[in-house]
């Protein structure tokens, strides 16, 4: 910041009271505003994002368009929803209502949120998005909330903060945001950006080393936190406040035997999608996936496995680890996990593109203990039959008293098998004890989508991935976790082979999240196309 802003002065800034008067109308009209200043400033958020990544790892990696889509997407995909919330609550006076409501058993319900509009159905083709509530199900207006004060402590892993969005427009509170000490730059245009909510007193910026002295104001009524669960105990033993964290984990990819043997296109499409979303980011993403759960005797086992090595090293390029500490971390994995292999995408042209591939583990290994949040992906291989129902049974179990944490986990299952054991999956759905749960895709989706919510699983348990969650567009009361149901071969995987048509994707998918026009979504579909048939250029 240019001038040091202290939390208390920034918290004497905030006027719940004007920010609770403000009209539904008012909040539209401010949401617009914000969304047309990140369009003018988008290219600063990039620019800040980038050079921040390139400086961590002393290498040219990260590109203008793969640090814009990080930066921008996550915040816009919020805008954009809470302004189709803020008008609904305009015109029917209530928010807007699900595709449907099933009852999965008693006390138990499965809300079906989205796609419901035409453009998000045509982009997300056959992928259904459920909120899962306990109790009869309920929404409460966000006009109808308390105004408090929310203080959001700024992840280190990416350099803007959704949460700010739904403390304003989910929950009618007024912030007061934190930057981790990454992303002061980038905190600085978000500021210019949030002007017009900064002007009314709805939202204020503090500086990046004024953590201690936010979170023991008592005038606060909730802190938003992401990071690590050290630093979420240490926040949470110091203040009376609530805390609502997110702190990932080591979230797991069950890879489901199938009723018919996969073809060599669906092996090297799904190792493809696996390490796509393991070297997001260089691996700082906190729902991707660590641990790939397999039946040991699965007759394709090691064909995907040599499929996933070679994802990893030949047909996805190199991501960069940036994110601090991870060196330590990779030492910790190689010291404890000898059988590790040293993969180097590209050849090696990068040194943080190097990817640790742990397989054969066994189910108490350290890989299984430890979150690697950079680029290591491990496989642990369950003794179990490849019969489906079995094996889902022992992998749940598995992960719910093995693993560490409960944020995103992901299944990976055959339409055919899927069609045959539609009850197991369903009970293994409801059996795992997870905050995100995603079929045939990547948890990371869940935290994008805000109709969704993102966070842990473990409200009476002792806070590894955080307690409570982010999120609920439509309001609901009492929900236990999010779920994604996609197909098997989904055109929407993000395969990332192509650094080019990545690079044009992302600037693509940054311009609709700003501007989500038909013109917009169909340059963002043909690019896509396009890139599907573009060659290794890496």
């Amino acid at each position: 910041m240019e001038d040091k802003k202290t939390a208390i002065k920034t918290i004497d800034q905030l006027k719940p009271n004007i920010w609770n008067k403000t009209s539904i109308k008012d909040r539209v009209r401010l949401l617009e505003q914000i969304q047309q200043n990140i369009k003018s400033y988008a290219d600063d958020l990039a620019k800040s994002d980038k050079k921040m990544k390139n400086k961590q790892t002393s290498e040219n990696i990260y590109s203008d368009s793969i640090a814009k889509v990080a930066t921008i997407v996550p915040l816009t995909n919020t805008l954009t929803a809470c302004i189709d919330l803020y008008k609904a609550l305009e015109k029917d006076g209530e928010p807007l209502k699900p595709i449907s409501i099933s009852k999965v058993k008693d006390n138990l319900y499965d809300i079906h949120v989205f796609p419901k509009e035409i453009k998000d159905k045509i982009m997300y083709g056959k992928r259904k998005d459920y909120i899962r509530v306990k109790g009869e199900p309920k929404q409460v207006s966000p006009m109808e909330k308390p105004t408090e004060i929310i203080a959001v402590l700024g992840a280190g892993n990416y350099s803007s903060s959704s949460e700010m969005v739904k403390a304003l427009f989910l929950e009618n509170c007024v912030v007061v945001h934190k930057p981790h000490q990454l992303n002061e730059e980038t905190d600085q245009t978000w500021a210019k950006i949030f002007k017009p909510l900064v002007d009314i007193g709805a939202l204020g910026f503090c500086s990046a080393d004024q953590g201690q002295e936010l979170t023991k104001d008592e005038r606060l009524s909730r802190i938003y936190f992401t990071g690590s669960s050290a630093t979420a105990k240490a926040i949470a033993n110091s203040t009376d406040t609530k805390l609502v964290s997110e702190c990932g984990g080591n979230n797991p990819c069950i890879i489901v035997p199938g009723v018919r043997a996969w073809t060599k296109k669906e092996i090297k499409h799904q190792a493809i999608q696996i390490a796509t979303m393991a070297k997001l980011n260089g691996g700082a993403v906190c729902g991707r996936p660590q641990t790939i759960v397999t039946c040991k005797n699965w007759a394709q086992r090691e064909e995907f496995l040599l499929a996933l090595k070679d994802a990893l090293e030949i047909y996805t390029p190199a991501a960069g680890t940036y994110y601090p500490g991870s060196e330590k971390v990779i030492q910790g994995f190689k010291e404890n996990c000898p059988e590790a292999k040293i993969l180097n995408p590209e050849n090696g042209k990068y040194k943080s593109g190097e990817f640790i591939l742990i397989t054969d583990a066994p189910e108490d290994d350290y890989c299984v203990t430890h979150e690697a949040f950079c680029q290591i992906l491990s496989e642990v291989p369950l003794d179990t039959t490849t019969n489906v129902k079995a094996f889902l049974e022992k992998a749940i179990d598995f992960c719910n008293t093995k693993l560490l944490g409960t944020l995103g986990s992901c299944i990976i299952i055959d339409e055919d098998t899927k069609k045959a054991h539609k009850t197991d999956l369903e009970n293994a759905v409801t059996e795992m004890n997870y905050g995100g749960i995603a079929i045939n895709a990547m948890p990371p989706f869940i935290f994008l989508n805000p109709y969704l919510t993102w966070g842990g699983h473990e409200s009476d348990k002792d806070l590894v991935s955080g307690h409570g969650h982010f999120g609920n567009l439509l309001c609901y009361e009492n929900i236990e976790k999010s779920i994604i149901y996609d197909s098997f071969m989904s055109p929407g995987h993000m395969l990332n082979t192509n650094i080019s048509a990545m690079d044009e994707l992302s600037e693509n998918m940054s311009a609709y999240s700003i501007e989500p026009t038909w013109s917009n979504l169909f340059k963002l579909m043909w690019g896509a196309i396009k890139g599907n048939f573009k060659g290794k250029d890496f």
